[in-house]
């Protein structure tokens, strides 16, 4: 076999290169398998053949569906006249390209082995073709086999393919996926392993766009409520629960109390020695559920709790069942009183109204008709209309869209409790195109759906495609003066109407295209796509980067193009388990990075919206106002492009970022470093100024009005020293006098009586944040300190605050110490003191007298990763000291810091709300 004559049909790709040249590594090292992992749009396919070709073997390919089975075949007859391919099954081509369905079909009566009752070998259940084939793979000898998408290899086939190559020992495997490795749960990582070794690693979809080689995108969401008539179903639904959720609260429901177990349980643990840290690591969702309880005002706060940001929210029914799963196992059914037993009949009788049953075993997940209802609602099929004329209005003749949902048609039988709730077709790909074709804001774009087996659109646009086709397919007639959505039949395959479909979207002859996942979800190329509407329930890592990976093309016609990416999500408050539909956008976006409003690029929902929040959707009454932003953000593409900066440098790195808001507006925080910072551009606000010593025992006064004068002089607000730090004033009483007349003017201006008001109550954030990085670094947990803080206002008036150009771990490690140093101390070894300015005429006239008042003073937590060693801690507070305030570690062990504990009581040191997130640089 010679493919010397061939070459790629053009010019290979940086990312292209380095895969290439890493896989010519491997296999000169005597690797036989690979795994390559490539973004959707970047050239997967062109890779795979290039390195088969450089092989010099024959080339058998495989692919989920005819559609990518079609596409590989044209991109090898690319190479050059000399390049054959075929689709037979006797491999006698250069280049065979096959679906797995070709090896993969299994003949049931093969289920069961006859004499021992035991499963068979997967090879010995495949068809008679299935098994011909196997034998013609080994039969060729040296053979590259490519798998496309073979992150289905992982669910499905698995095991399959094992036994397959061990029939092959000369074959050359080649795995291509997009599904990034750290993605993969750990059996699919630990199958990866097993089957091709290490992972050939390419880019990430952010360095693929910001090299120009994918479409700059954003991701975009629709939030809905069911219909009125799906509400009342639903909330008629939930009465039981609600009724068995007022009765736990009362104290005569059972011998003990479902509030007093938790107290006893959870709170104060009884005579259970363990720490609240171990008991979150043993019972994590129990310990999650409590403190959720704890935000309802339910239960009190247990001792050494941190309520963090995923705690602020109401219970959710999967709370509710994970703590009355533990009262009924541990307390109620242990005691065997009447009272007891009488309490656990009705919590059985009230779990399967949220889609829960209680078995002897404790309680379980079932199925219930409310998630369906929730992912299928008629509200979401009314809500792609509303997103696609509002798409058309911002594009115009431009836009090219495509809706994805999880089938074309409903196969199941609608259950007897949702008839009259749900249409029979609710959620199909089918009812979506007949929904468009009745508004007439979408049907002037030439709806058409395209599936595996059918092709369908509106009479007037099948009549256009059908002219579309002449020549190329055999096609019936469309019958004349036909009215509504009418298929599209005649001779042909769905390798070729695809095709031909996807060329009549591109040429402008339809603006939607309708489709099943499995048809158009993956692997299918459309340049011209610019819109894509996300129906589908799937939240695995490849469904998610496949179907998003359809908009990301660059476009020859467009070169300014911009994805929008829509998920539509149904939330309903009329139910415990309303929550369903979101928590699958949820699942969706986690670990997948987006661009933000302000230029962030985050994984999870707050690229979307920064109030969005992975654990609880917002209020159902601000969703208007939520899709109106949508909307603006959507047609404002031009806007998106530039925040995406293409073109720019960027690391390609995940960084951990803490995102800070505090509950009023604080003054520009001020990185604070003994030099210029390094890489905070002056555009953000933030900028370096040198500090006086700190003694906290001095001059708190005319710090203050030293920092009051400073801004009246400047006129500006945000020129005030942040936090109130303690400053030790050079020349003592002379600069403080002058400090009293100069603030005395001040106090006769707007200006200056705004500083003076604000002075004492402001806090400098970066400050605190160079504080934990250069004791991280001290301690040897961090690579770089303060010269690595980066704080980055987010137009929302909140700040993101993350040390950048460290490894992920550093980053990670960063932010949990910065969130425990910023929010309410729990439990900590120690602590360190932040003394406040506190200006005013009083504290002035004391000072000028020689009889300085004493600082106000609140304390921070030392965070875990320093607080276990008291050099460590000792080392925050040289940091502290530096950058914050000046003042010993105090320990909590002893009386002092216990009582300072027992007295902050568990406040917060500042009004600040925190947030953990995914960026990326």
């Amino acid at each position: 076999m010679r493919y010397a004559d061939l070459a790629a049909p053009k010019p290979l790709r940086r990312h292209q290169r380095q895969a290439l040249n890493e896989l010519e590594a491997a296999f000169a090292a005597g690797r036989r398998r690979a795994w390559v992992v490539l973004p959707p749009g970047t050239g997967k396919t062109l890779t795979g053949l290039e390195a088969a070709r450089r092989l010099g073997a024959p080339i058998v390919a495989f692919g989920p569906n005819t559609a990518i089975q079609g596409q590989w075949l044209a991109e090898w007859r690319a190479f050059g006249e000399k390049a054959g391919a075929g689709t037979s099954r006797l491999l006698g081509e250069d280049v065979t390209v096959l679906t797995y369905q070709a090896l993969a079909s299994f003949d049931p009566d093969a289920e069961i082995d006859e004499e021992g009752g035991s499963r068979p070998s997967h090879l010995d259940r495949l068809r008679p073709a299935g098994r011909e084939l196997v034998e013609r793979l080994a039969a060729l000898g040296r053979v590259t086999l490519l798998l496309d998408e073979c992150h289905h290899l992982l669910d499905t086939w698995g095991e399959l393919l094992a036994e397959v190559l061990r029939q092959l020992p000369q074959a050359t495997v080649i795995g291509l996926t997009a599904t990034p490795p750290d993605r993969l749960t750990p059996a699919q990582a630990e199958l990866v392993e097993e089957l091709f070794g290490p992972v050939v690693r390419g880019p990430s979809i952010p360095a693929v766009v910001r090299e120009g080689h994918l479409a700059p995108y954003a991701e975009l969401a629709w939030l809905t409520c069911p219909t009125a008539h799906e509400q009342a179903w639903l909330a008629a639904e939930a009465e039981r629960f609600a009724e068995l959720t007022t009765d736990l609260l009362d104290p005569g429901f059972a011998t003990v109390g479902f509030l007093q177990w938790l107290d006893t349980r959870l709170v104060h643990r009884g005579d259970d020695v363990l720490t609240w840290q171990r008991l979150e690591r043993r019972e994590p969702a129990l310990a999650a559920a409590a403190l959720r309880l704890h935000h309802a005002g339910l239960l009190p706060l247990p001792e050494g709790a941190r309520v963090r940001e995923e705690h602020r929210h109401r219970p959710t029914a999967a709370d509710w069942v994970c703590l009355l799963d533990d009262y009924v196992r541990r307390c109620l059914r242990r005691s065997g009183e009447p009272a007891d037993l009488a309490a656990v009949e009705a919590i059985r009788l009230a779990l399967p109204s949220i889609g829960y049953q209680l078995t002897a075993r404790g309680v379980r997940a079932g199925r219930t008709p409310v998630d369906r209802v929730v992912a299928r609602s008629e509200a979401k099929t009314g809500a792609v209309a509303e997103i696609l004329a509002a798409e058309h209005t911002a594009l115009g003749e431009r836009l090219r869209a495509l809706v994805l949902c999880d089938h074309e048609r409903a196969t199941a039988t609608l259950p007897a409790r949702l008839s009259g709730v749900l249409d029979e077709q609710a959620g199909s790909a089918r009812l979506v195109l007949e929904t468009l074709a009745a508004d007439p804001r979408t049907v002037r774009l030439d709806p058409m759906l395209v599936t595996g087996r059918t092709v369908a659109a509106p009479a007037a646009t099948a009549a256009a495609f059908a002219e579309f086709c002449a020549g190329t397919a055999r096609l019936d007639p469309i019958p004349p003066g036909a009215q509504g959505v009418v298929e599209v039949t005649g001779s042909w395959n769905s390798r070729l109407w695809v095709a031909l479909a996807t060329r009549f979207l591109e040429s402008g002859g339809c603006s939607i295209l309708v489709g099943t996942r499995a048809m158009l979800g993956e692997g299918w190329d459309a340049k011209g796509v610019n819109t894509v509407v996300d129906l589908t329930e799937a939240t695995t890592a490849g469904a998610v980067v496949q179907m998003r990976g359809r908009g990301l093309r660059t476009d020859p016609a467009w070169p300014e193009k911009v994805a929008n990416t829509w998920s539509v999500v149904c939330v309903s408050a009329e139910h415990p388990k309303g929550s369903a539909d979101w928590e699958r956008f949820v699942r969706k976006h986690d670990g997948y990075f987006g661009l933000t409003d302000s230029g962030t690029i985050a994984a999870g929902v707050a690229h979307v919206h920064p109030e969005l929040s992975p654990y609880a959707p917002p209020p159902v009454s601000g969703f208007d106002r939520f899709n109106v932003s949508m909307l603006e953000r959507a047609a404002d593409r031009a806007r998106v492009r530039e925040l995406w900066r293409v073109g720019s440098p960027y690391e390609d790195l995940p960084v951990h970022s803490l995102r800070v808001e505090p509950a009023r507006a604080v003054a520009r925080p001020a990185v604070s470093r003994p030099e210029p910072p390094r890489a905070v551009p002056a555009e953000h606000g933030i900028s370096p100024r040198p500090r006086l010593a700190r003694r906290p025992h001095l001059l708190a006064g005319a710090a203050g009005w030293v920092a009051g004068a400073a801004a009246w002089l400047a006129a500006v607000p945000a020129a005030v020293p942040a936090d109130g730090l303690p400053l030790a004033v050079p020349g003592g009483l002379p600069l403080a006098a002058a400090a009293f007349l100069l603030v005395r003017r001040a106090r006769r201006t707007t200006a200056g009586q705004a500083a003076l008001r604000e002075v004492a109550g402001q806090f400098d954030l970066s400050a605190i944040a160079c504080a934990v990085a250069d004791a991280l670094h001290a301690a040897g947990q961090a690579p770089e300190g303060a010269r690595a803080v980066h704080v980055e206002p987010d137009g929302a008036g909140a700040y993101w605050i993350e040390l950048r150009g460290v490894p992920e771990a550093a980053s990670r490690g960063f932010s949990l110490a910065l969130d425990e140093v910023l929010t309410a101390p729990v439990a900590p070894r120690y602590l360190v003191p932040r003394y406040l300015v506190e200006p005013g005429r009083r504290q002035g006239l004391a000072l000028m007298a020689g009889r300085p008042e004493p600082n106000a003073v609140v304390h921070h937590a030392v965070p875990e990763a320093l607080g276990e060693r008291r050099k460590d801690a000792q080392a925050f507070a040289k940091a502290w000291n530096r950058w914050v305030s000046l003042g010993e570690p105090v320990y909590t062990r002893s009386p002092e810091g216990a009582g300072i504990l027992a007295a902050q009581a568990g406040g917060s040191p500042l009004d600040v709300s925190t947030a953990l997130r995914l960026t990326w640089r």
